[in-house]
């Protein structure tokens, strides 16, 4: 292949990212992952089948033979039937049953409660208190009501002594001070050790320990086999006992198993804590009411948010008539509210949603429509970002190039006039990521077949979860600074982890789908080709490389403590990937997330 046709990740990846602040900009937004599913299994031949080959043998020739026609140069390409809206206008029509009290009063009960959580705070005597407190706040879903009393009480306990005996105490520290970015050595577990390093065995008496251990674990970063064992230790007992422990722990446990607590989506989880709460042995019935009234309240503004995008949505989708492409609001809403979802980053959010939105069909354009002409011809219109190029593309792109044109610049004027340059950083994101699509069609067309390495290079950027690291910061106000952007646009390690995660965990649930789109193959095919190894193999070791790009993630709350808020969003970004992509494309597929958008958006919480 021509160099000019492809260049390699690593050049795509080290690309500057220039930005001027001059002129008209607009604002991009995350992209949703597509699919990049399994390709149809090519049946052996009368005479291969004669042939006695071991089952590694057979799965990678197979495989080797779908890579190698993943690529066909001039066949068209044959369009995708995705599934229709699950929720079509639903949103758009919806009106919620009435609460059983007005929202007047329950703004207004809610502001007496927070008083009453303040003197919650300032009352507390001790480390124990203090953790107690934070843990319940942050789990029912309401500490950003209480960031100056957070930080207070983050620092109290950081320079406190602490010598507690008690197992669920000091994981629970452990765990708060990690999430804030403030470091604690795993040796404050040695405690818990006999002295050859192995956990003593009278722990596993104390179940809620076990589980605060094991969830508090996860926070670790490369380099601490102790947290390793930890998580071995932990697991192994929680699994003998899940079935025979009291309600709420078991359920707890049982979560845990599945999704350890600092890998879950925070508001899903709040769903279930608020539940569970009540049945704590100390619990605050002021934190509970609180929670629910908050939850309710944020709903309603939910409601209103996804009505005005699902207007929207019609309206574009009619508009651009790309109707090959997966009709996902909804679910795409779900995507962008799983990063913030409180109320002051409405504007984020909303335009959060429209660019994942406009990337979608970007997305489904370069993976099942447009030919490597048509793609080719598309990054170029991107790149200029004029109108006048609009003639250069086919006529069924035009009015997908106009619109996407059109909704950047509108979030110019609708940005605050200090905050325009963010848009100017998201615009160039936005673009880098048409150039990773152009690169994989490239790959293609040309039959390229790319090791691991190559591919994971390109697809962790392609994914798009890089560019939301820049488009999720656009509008999020006085936080979020010039430098922060700068250092987004670079594309650093935690954002090229979270691209993995989502890279992979997509490829996982597509090739245990099967279901074929034509798009390039994926990185468990190429694992498979390069190491001659059987698909179960391949996911072993991919699964190992995801607990790696956890650790990363983790990582990046003491390397880039100055953009914690930015990484705290990355990171809820990941987390949504064990939602969208375990076991299955939700996205997609997206009967797969009926249940959490009904207990989100549409049940709210019996007071």
């Amino acid at each position: 292949m021509a160099a000019s046709l492809k260049p390699t990740p690593a050049i795509l990846l080290s690309r500057p990212c220039s930005i001027s602040t001059g002129g008209n900009y607009s604002s991009r937004l995350p992209l949703q992952p597509s699919p990049r599913p399994r390709f149809p299994h090519v049946q052996a031949s009368p005479a291969t089948e004669a042939t006695p080959t071991s089952r590694v043998e057979h799965e990678t020739r197979d495989t080797y033979n779908h890579v190698a026609s993943a690529g066909v140069a001039a066949a068209p390409k044959t369009l995708s039937r995705y599934e229709p809206s699950l929720w079509g206008d639903y949103f758009l029509d919806y009106e919620p049953k009435p609460l059983q009290r007005s929202e007047k009063w329950m703004i207004a009960r809610a502001h007496k409660l927070k008083e009453d959580i303040n003197m919650l705070f300032e009352s507390c005597k001790c480390t124990v208190e203090r953790i107690t407190l934070l843990d319940s706040v942050q789990r029912l879903g309401i500490d950003h009501h209480f960031k100056k009393q957070v930080d207070i009480a983050l620092s109290q306990i950081t320079e406190d002594e602490f010598s507690s005996s008690s197992l669920h105490h000091v994981a629970l520290r452990f765990g708060l001070l990690r999430k804030h970015g403030l470091w604690v050595s795993a040796d404050v577990f040695n405690k818990f050790k006999n002295e050859d390093g192995s956990f003593r065995k009278d722990i596993t008496n104390d179940p809620k320990g076990l589980l605060c251990l094991y969830n508090a674990a996860h926070l670790l970063v490369h380099g601490e086999p102790s947290l390793e064992e930890a998580i071995s230790f932990t697991k192994h007992h929680l699994e003998l006992m899940r079935d025979t422990l009291k309600s709420p722990l078991d359920e707890q446990v049982k979560r845990a198993l599945r999704v350890p607590l600092p890998r879950t989506l925070k508001r899903v989880e709040t769903l279930h804590y608020i539940s569970e709460y009540m049945h704590e042995e100390r619990h605050n019935p002021t934190l509970l009411e609180l929670a629910k009234l908050e939850f309710n309240l944020l709903q309603h503004v939910h409601l209103k948010e996804l009505k005005y995008l699902t207007k929207w949505w019609r309206d574009l989708y009619t508009c651009v008539g790309l109707n090959y492409a997966r009709d996902r609001l909804v679910e795409g809403y779900l995507w962008c509210y799983a990063i913030y979802h409180e109320k002051e980053f409405a504007f984020s959010r909303i335009f959060l949603t429209k660019q994942l939105m406009l990337i979608s069909l970007m997305d489904d354009t370069y993976d099942a429509r447009a030919t490597i002409e048509e793609c080719r011809q598309l990054n170029a219109t991107i790149q200029r970002w004029d109108e006048r190029a609009t003639s250069l593309l086919p006529d069924y792109l035009k009015r997908f190039y106009t619109e996407l044109l059109r909704i950047f610049k509108d979030a110019t004027s609708e940005v605050a006039i200090c905050d325009t340059y963010h848009v100017a950083y998201a615009r160039k994101a936005f673009q880098d990521l048409s150039a990773y699509y152009l690169q994989e069609a490239e790959w293609l067309h040309q039959n390229h077949k790319p090791s691991f390495k190559d591919h994971l290079s390109l697809s962790a950027m392609s994914i798009g979860s890089p560019t939301i690291c820049v488009g999720l910061m656009v509008g999020m106000g006085d936080p979020v600074t010039r430098e922060a952007f700068e250092w987004a646009a670079g594309y650093p390690k935690v954002a090229i982890a979270c691209g993995k995660i989502a890279r992979l965990m997509d490829d996982i649930a597509a090739f245990k789908g099967g279901k074929a789109k034509g798009d390039m193959a994926s990185s468990i095919e190429c694992y498979m080709v390069e190491h001659s190894v059987t698909s179960e193999v391949a996911i072993s070791k991919i699964l190992s490389l995801l607990e790696d790009e956890w650790r990363t993630l983790n990582q990046a709350h003491f390397e880039h403590h100055s953009h914690l808020l930015v990484v705290q969003r990355i990171i809820n970004f990941a987390n949504s990937m064990l939602v969208f992509y375990a076991g299955k494309d939700a996205y997609t597929f997206s009967i797969n997330l009926k249940e959490t958008v009904e207990s989100l958006f549409v049940k709210p919480i019996p007071m």
